[in-house]
C-alpha cells in the first residue's frame, strides 16, 4: 500500500467509506477510505520491534506463526499482501506461536502484552499511522478503534 493513502480509487476500484455514523463505528479495511486503510494490519507503517525490522503489523503477525529467527525475520519484513500469502496454520493446533525463539501460548496474557507492544511500537515510531489514529477522534471512533487495533491479530 505504497501508493497515495489519502486517493479514493485503488487499481481501478473506488475505496470504500467505512465510518457508520448510525452506529459511530469504523471498520478498518484496506479497501476503504483513509484513515481506515492506514489503520489496516496491510498497511505499510514500519517500526522496529526488539530489534526486528517489521514493514507492516501482517508481516508482524504473521511472522509470529514461524519457529524459525532466519524466516520470521523475512517475513517481518514482508508489507502487508506478500506477508500475508506466508500465512500457515500449523500454530493452530497447540495454539504456540513464536517470537525470536520464544514459544508463546497464543491465547496467554504473554501473548496479548507482545500485540500490544508492537502497537504501541508501530504508534510511536509511524507518523502516518498517528495521524489516521488521531483522525478518528474527529469522528468519535477513537474509543473503538484503539479497541479494534489492540485485540486484532
Amino acid at each position: 500500500m505504497e501508493e497515495n493513502y489519502m486517493a479514493t480509487t485503488r487499481n481501478g476500484h473506488e475505496l470504500k467509506d467505512m465510518y457508520n455514523p448510525e452506529t459511530n463505528t469504523l471498520d478498518i479495511r484496506s479497501n476503504g477510505l483513509y484513515p481506515s486503510n492506514v489503520l489496516s494490519n496491510l498497511c505499510s507503517n514500519g517500526f522496529r520491534l526488539d530489534g526486528m525490522v517489521c514493514s507492516s503489523m501482517e508481516g508482524f503477525l504473521q511472522s509470529l506463526k514461524r519457529k524459525e529467527l532466519d524466516k520470521q525475520r523475512q517475513i517481518c519484513s514482508m508489507k502487508g499482501g506478500n506477508a500475508r500469502k506466508m500465512s500457515v496454520t500449523s500454530w493452530q493446533t497447540d495454539q504456540i506461536v513464536w517470537w525470536k525463539g520464544q514459544a508463546i501460548d497464543r491465547q496467554s496474557e504473554e501473548y496479548q502484552r507482545i500485540i500490544r507492544r508492537a502497537y504501541q511500537a508501530m504508534f510511536e515510531q509511524s507518523e502516518r499511522f498517528r495521524a489516521a489514529l488521531m483522525q478518528t477522534a474527529q469522528s468519535e471512533t477513537l474509543g473503538d478503534c484503539v479497541k479494534i487495533l489492540i485485540f486484532a491479530s
